[in-house]
C-alpha cells in the first residue's frame, strides 16, 4: 500500500514556518514580547521573556548647589562654602560640605543649632587660616563669628590633604549656652600661637601677655610687636600666616608670616612655644624679631636699623625707644601713635610703672644737653597723663648724652649724623 505524502508536507511547512520566525526574532528581537494592553487583559504568553520598560534609565541626580564647581583643590573655597552654608542655616548643606567622618551625633545636633541661630560671619574676613598642622599635609581654619562672646565666637575646622584635593577632618564648634567657656583650639601649639598672635593684632597687651613665659619673654618685647604690627601697617599673611618650622612633643617652632595692609610687602619672625606639664597650656618661650625690624627699618625710617622701636637695654632685657629730631623735644605723629600703645598698657593696670629716661645726642654743653633729654622724658610724661595715666606710675630721669646708643663720631673723628640720631630719644622701661 502507498504512504500519504501530506505528513511530509505538514512537517516541512511547520520547519519553514520556524525559520521564518528565528529570522524575525533576530531582525526585530522585541516585537515577539506581548503588549502593555495584552497584559492587561491576562493574556499570557506561553514563554514570557523579562521584561524590558520603554523608560530610559534615570540619569544621576545633580549635585547640590553647594557642592556645584567646588574647587576642593582649594581649602579656602570649601571653607567659604561652610560659613555660607552656615549663614543661610543650610543644616543639609553643612553636612555634604563637612562629611560624616568629621561629623559625630553630638556634633551633628550642636551644629544644628548653630545653624538655626541665624549666625554671622565678622566682618570684613570671617574666613581664615590658622596655620599648618603639617607641612603641606594638614591645616587648620577658623570661622570667626560676629556678636558672639569670647570663647563663642569661633568654629575651627582641620582639613588634610586627601591627594589633589582637601576634606574636612575634625570640626570643633563652641560650647552651648549654659556650658562654660572652654579654650578651644588651644589644645596644641599652633593653638596658642594664633591666640598669641591674634591678641597682639587687636593690641590687646594683657591678653597676648597671658601666653607668654614671662621669664622669657619681656613685657617691652609684646609692646615692641604691638607697636610693629601698629605703625608698620602689618597684619597676618592670609595664605599660610603660620608655618611650622619644627614640632615635637614640647616644643613647637613656628614662622609667622605678615604683610602690609595693600599687600605690597612682606615680612616675618619666628616663635618657639613649649608645653609645660598638664593641666596647663603651651606658651610663647621666644620672639625673634630681626627680620621684622630688618624690614620694618627699610619701610618706616629710612633704612636706618637702629632706629628702632625695641631696644636693648645696657642693664638687660629691652626697652621701647621714641625718637625726636635735633634739639627738639616735642613729639611727632610717630611717637605719639606708638605712645598711644603704652597708654592703654598702663590704665589697664595702674598697679603698673615706668621709668622714663630722656637723652640726647654729643652736639652741645653738658648742661645744655641735661635739660634738653630732662624735657624729652617729661613732654612722654605729659602725654601719658593727658591720655589718663596716673602721674604715681611714671618716673623720669635725665641722662643727657651718657648713654649714646651708637658713635657720634665715626673711626676717623668725623660727625657721625646716623649714630646722632639713634641718640636723640626717651627710653621707655617697662617696670612690670
Amino acid at each position: 500500500m502507498q504512504r500519504s505524502k501530506l505528513p511530509y508536507f505538514f512537517l516541512g511547512l511547520a520547519a519553514l514556518m520556524a525559520m521564518s520566525a528565528l529570522v524575525m526574532l533576530i531582525r526585530h528581537p522585541g516585537r515577539g514580547e506581548p503588549t502593555a494592553p495584552a497584559l492587561a487583559a491576562g493574556k499570557s504568553p506561553d514563554r514570557q521573556a523579562a521584561p524590558q520598560s520603554s523608560i530610559e534609565p534615570a540619569a544621576p541626580s545633580p549635585p547640590p548647589e553647594d557642592l556645584k564647581n567646588l574647587d576642593a583643590a582649594n581649602p579656602a573655597a570649601l571653607v567659604a562654602r561652610i560659613g555660607q552654608a552656615l549663614e543661610s542655616g543650610d543644616l543639609a548643606a553643612l553636612e555634604r560640605l563637612i562629611g560624616q567622618e568629621a561629623l559625630d551625633p553630638q556634633t551633628t545636633e550642636r551644629l544644628k543649632a548653630l545653624a538655626a541661630s541665624h549666625l554671622r560671619l565678622r566682618p570684613p574676613h570671617g574666613v581664615r587660616e590658622v596655620g599648618e598642622l603639617e607641612l603641606n599635609g594638614r591645616t587648620r581654619w577658623a570661622l570667626d563669628l560676629d556678636g558672639q562672646e569670647p570663647g563663642r565666637d569661633q568654629i575651627f575646622l582641620e582639613l588634610g590633604r586627601d591627594g589633589q584635593n582637601w576634606r574636612v577632618e575634625k570640626i570643633t564648634l563652641p560650647p552651648a549656652p549654659g556650658v562654660p567657656v572652654a579654650q578651644q583650639g588651644l589644645a596644641d601649639m599652633l593653638g596658642v600661637a594664633d591666640t598669641f598672635l591674634q591678641a597682639v593684632l587687636k593690641q590687646d597687651f594683657q591678653h597676648a601677655r597671658s601666653w607668654v613665659d614671662p621669664t622669657t619673654v619681656s613685657d617691652a618685647k609684646i609692646a615692641g610687636l604691638c607697636i610693629l604690627f601698629e605703625d608698620g601697617g602689618y597684619h597676618l599673611r592670609k595664605s599660610k600666616p603660620l608655618r611650622a618650622m619644627f614640632q615635637r612633643q614640647d616644643t613647637a617652632g613656628y614662622l609667622a608670616n605678615v604683610e602690609t595692609v595693600d599687600g605690597s610687602q612682606s615680612a616675618q619672625f619666628s616663635l618657639t612655644l613649649k608645653r609645660p606639664p598638664a593641666p596647663a597650656h603651651g606658651l610663647v618661650t621666644e620672639i625673634n624679631l630681626d627680620e621684622l625690624l630688618a624690614d620694618y627699618a627699610r619701610r618706616v625710617t629710612g633704612g636706618d636699623v637702629y632706629y628702632s622701636p625695641l631696644v636693648k637695654n645696657p642693664g638687660g632685657g629691652e626697652t621701647l625707644a621714641l625718637y625726636f629730631e635735633f634739639d627738639e623735644d616735642q613729639m611727632n605723629p610717630r611717637t605719639s601713635r606708638q605712645l598711644e600703645i603704652v597708654a592703654r598698657i598702663l590704665r589697664a593696670d595702674p598697679g603698673k610703672k615706668i621709668t622714663l629716661s630722656g637723652h640726647t645726642d654729643a652736639l652741645g654743653t653738658d648742661p645744655y644737653n641735661h635739660g634738653l633729654s630732662s624735657r624729652r622724658a617729661d613732654g612722654v610724661r605729659d602725654f601719658l597723663i593727658h591720655t589718663g595715666v596716673s602721674a604715681r606710675q611714671i618716673v623720669t630721669l635725665a641722662k643727657g648724652s651718657s648713654q649714646p646708643r651708637r658713635p657720634n663720631l665715626t673711626e676717623s673723628g668725623q660727625d657721625n649724623p646716623a649714630g646722632r640720631r639713634a641718640n636723640r630719644r626717651t627710653e621707655i622701661y617697662l617696670d612690670f
